[in-house]
């Protein structure tokens, strides 16, 4: 999978209309374990204030999972693969 780094303008696209399950994951560069994780569309949280405040990211790494254009999960702080595919059933 490809990873997509996302912005307030292409958040929708990317996510909101994405036509299978989206991994989300709120991060920074300066965030240790946020380079820990590899999933499918980034948002820096320093560079998109505005989408972190939208979803009420106040902890990073925050991985949100949408399907069908909905939020259906989220996980805060470092976690293993298998919690990550445990997010995305």
């Amino acid at each position: 999978m490809a990873i997509v780094h996302a912005t307030t303008q292409s958040f929708e696209q990317e996510v909101l209309h994405a036509d299978k399950p989206v991994l989300v994951d709120f991060w920074a560069a300066w965030c240790g374990p946020c380079r820990m994780l590899a999933p499918v569309v980034k948002v820096d949280v320093d560079a998109e204030p505005a989408l972190a405040m939208q979803f009420g990211i106040e902890s990073i790494p925050t991985l949100l999972v949408f399907r069908n254009g909905q939020l259906v999960n989220r996980s805060i702080g470092l976690v293993s693969q298998p919690e990550i595919l445990r997010l995305m059933q």
